[in-house]
């Protein structure tokens, strides 16, 4: 015989297990084993399973109240019972199933889904209920979550081992036993996988990456759920820099899962941008981890696309090591969670801070050696020019030495020829005149008897002439006199100017020798290592005579440049019998 299936409500489970119905998982239906007696499970048989006499038995009131009508008609509760028989004998196993779940909740350990299918445009194409019996969940659950990370929530895509089974009074559900996690995992990564290469083909995927790093955090937006834990623990450390006025962190906060999360994130990011562009060193990401799932909303292509364009370097941190949004992976720098992106601003304020005391200490040391050499250079350039300067004036008073005295030579000798060259120029000129003078006593009486004859001979024709010619030539006679006797002047003026000119700077060289030799003084004398002899009385003592002559008993002093010492005179007898001091 086959088993008798009865329409059992789940609070009324225990009533029929007690009067030893069984549960049939495959049906999902409790039943009458074979051989046992129906009559005790009366109000849990389908109308077309009732025995003969329970049928007779039905309240008169009922029977009173059936019409023609009625009697050809079957009950909602025999119609639902047979296409609860329908459905079971049509699936009597699991098949295999791909749905988007809507909804979920938990009683009493078992799992309630929502479930649907829809079109490339969203449109609902079919909706069922599903379920996972506590025991199943139990067996299948955390294998599902250990190879996906997911968790079961709105918006997650399953395959799943499920049977359909219909009830009278709840209608069709899916009963669960098996999920596939590859399919989960696969769809996840597909929708990464097609935002990531449309990305790559428009040539954006890695353009935040490539942005230069911040030299230094002190202007950041922070974009986080509100609340989330994550938040939490970026803001304590956050605040330390705040409050030091290290680094300034804006907040704005966003729904971060569930429809529309990415478009209330890319809202967010285009507004905080727009307003602190200009002075934003980066802009951080976060929430406090989460089911793959729950992240898989941050896979957006427009959110995305919004990061690899933007030219401020985005830092993400959503707190999940082991798997990546697209959001991680467009991002400049990627942390595992929000501490970790708050510990990484931190060491790279450190990392500047100690650079830059670094790079102060190597300034300093730098300066330090610097301005040591540069001492030491000088010194050592001091030292050569008050070397070279000495050297300098040294050679310079040697050399005007020298010139002083060929300076006096030239003069003695510059004075005694010119007055060598004045005497003969005297002598000379004497001579000249004299000659002159005896040229013309000579000539005047010759030229006097031929002017005297010649005017004789012409004194009636010309005697006027002669007259107006006589003044003429004397004239002359007495222009070319005197222009002689001036050129004797002139030339011995000459002459005697030269000899007190060189005489005068004779006088001069010679006064300045003596005030050069009055300058040097005893004390340069003894300072260039030379002594001064004196004897008891002060008096100096110049030879070894006037030594000798101060007698033998007598002290004398040696004065040197820094002090006097006493001395005795010896005397002693040279080879030729004299006596030397």
């Amino acid at each position: 015989m086959s088993k008798t299936f009865l329409n059992v409500s789940f609070k009324q489970k225990d009533r029929v297990k007690v009067l030893g119905a069984r549960w049939d998982p495959d049906a999902g239906q409790w039943y009458v084993p074979a051989g046992m007696a129906l009559t005790a499970f009366g109000e849990w048989l389908p109308a077309s399973s009732l025995p003969q006499q329970a049928v007779a038995v039905t309240s008169s009131n009922e029977l009173n109240t059936t019409n023609s009508f009625d009697r050809k008609a079957m009950s909602l509760s025999q119609l639902l019972t047979g296409v609860a028989q329908a459905v079971a004998n049509a699936f009597r196993q699991g098949v295999w199933t791909r749905a988007e779940v809507l909804n979920v909740s938990v009683k009493s350990g078992h799992i309630y889904l929502e479930l649907s299918e829809r079109d490339s445009e969203g449109r609902v194409l079919a909706k069922a209920l599903g379920t996972i019996w506590a025991r199943t969940a139990d067996q299948i659950l955390p294998a599902f979550e250990q190879a996906t990370g997911a968790q079961l929530a709105p918006g997650i895509k399953l395959m799943v081992l499920a049977k359909p089974t219909f009830k009278a009074q709840f209608g069709l559900s899916l009963d669960i036993t098996e999920i596939d996690p590859s399919y989960t995992l696969g769809n996840l990564e597909a929708q990464k996988r097609a935002i990531r290469e449309r990305l790559k083909s428009e040539g954006v995927l890695d353009a935040n990456k490539q942005l230069p790093p911040p030299w230094d955090y002190k202007q950041v937006l922070v974009i986080a759920p509100e609340n989330a834990a994550g938040l939490g623990d970026f803001a304590s450390e956050a605040s330390r820099l705040h409050q030091h006025q290290v680094c300034e962190f804006t907040y704005q906060h966003s729904l971060f899962q569930g429809d529309g999360a990415a478009a209330a994130i890319l809202k967010i990011l285009r507004e905080g941008v727009s307003v602190h562009g200009a002075d934003l060193d980066a802009v951080i990401i976060i929430r406090g981890g989460g089911a793959v799932n729950d992240l898989a909303w941050l896979n957006d292509y427009a959110l995305a696309r919004f990061v690899c364009d933007c030219k401020i370097p985005v830092l993400t941190g959503i707190g999940h090591e082991r798997d990546s949004t697209v959001l991680d992976e467009v991002a400049h720098r990627k942390f595992d969670t929000p501490s970790k992106v708050i510990a990484g601003i931190e060491s790279h304020i450190v990392q500047r801070a100690k650079a830059a005391a670094d790079a102060y200490e190597q300034v300093t040391s730098i300066a330090a050696r610097s301005a040591q050499h540069t001492r030491l250079q000088c010194e050592r350039l001091n030292s050569e020019i008050r070397t070279a300067a000495l050297g300098t004036v040294s050679q310079g008073r040697r050399r005007s030495e020298s010139q002083i005295a060929q300076i006096q030579l030239d003069a003695l000798n510059q004075l005694h020829e010119a007055a060598s060259s004045s005497q003969a120029l005297i002598h000379e000129l004497k001579d000249i005149a004299r000659d002159q003078l005896l040229e013309a006593k000579l000539e005047v009486p010759a030229a006097m008897t031929t002017v005297r004859e010649l005017s004789i001979a012409a004194l009636c024709n010309s005697r006027a002439s002669v007259a107006a010619l006589l003044p003429a030539v004397l004239d002359q006679v007495q222009s070319q006199a005197h222009r002689g006797r001036q050129d004797i002047q002139t030339a011995h003026q000459t002459v005697m100017n030269g000899v007190q000119q060189a005489t005068k700077s004779a006088g001069f060289n010679a006064k300045g020798l003596m005030l050069e030799i009055a300058g040097q003084g005893p004390e340069k004398t003894l300072a260039r290592g030379f002594a001064m002899v004196k004897d008891s009385k002060g008096n100096t003592i110049t030879s070894a005579t006037s030594a000798a002559s101060a007698g033998a008993s007598e002290n004398i002093a040696l004065y040197f440049h820094d002090g006097a010492v006493q001395a005795k005179v010896q005397t002693q007898t040279n080879s030729e019998g004299k006596s030397n001091g």
